[in-house]
């Protein structure tokens, strides 16, 4: 379908003027073919960039947001909270649940153990929590 894709690119090229946009569109697209045939040869790339467009409009909003804060301080904090929400996001972690118990347990956190806070390392420590739970709450048989 793409080697299709391509062709047609060529035949349509031909007919165009070059400066219009629709021949743009197809020059920009038979630049970047190598990277648009990624998606075809490895199944763990998407055919989409949904995601990254979504988490871009995140740092929009941020930003906007951001202007209604009043000192330094109080805008580094908000880029925490907004990079920690948007890491659970990533990682499908409840942020609410996450940053409850980061907040709860941080001041008794010593330095050494910070690491293991991070979303990703938080879900597979709560998940072998969660396991080692439900063995020992399984009755002998």
């Amino acid at each position: 379908m793409l080697t299709t894709l391509r062709e047609k690119f060529l035949a349509w090229k031909e007919q165009l003027l070059p400066k219009s946009p629709m021949a743009f569109a197809i020059n920009y697209a038979r630049s970047q073919w190598q990277e648009l045939n990624v998606f075809s040869t490895d199944g763990a790339v998407a055919i989409d960039n949904k995601v990254s467009a979504r988490e871009m409009k995140r740092v929009v909003l941020h930003r906007k947001n951001s202007l209604f804060v009043d000192n330094p301080r109080g805008g580094r904090t908000a880029a925490i909270f907004a990079s920690l929400t948007s890491s659970c996001r990533r990682h499908d972690i409840d942020p609410q649940l996450y940053l409850t118990q980061l907040l709860l347990t941080l001041p008794l956190t010593p330095d050494y153990d910070l690491p293991a806070w991070l979303p990703d390392r938080w879900k597979l420590d709560q998940k072998a929590w969660l396991t080692n739970l439900l063995s020992d709450a399984a009755p002998a048989s």
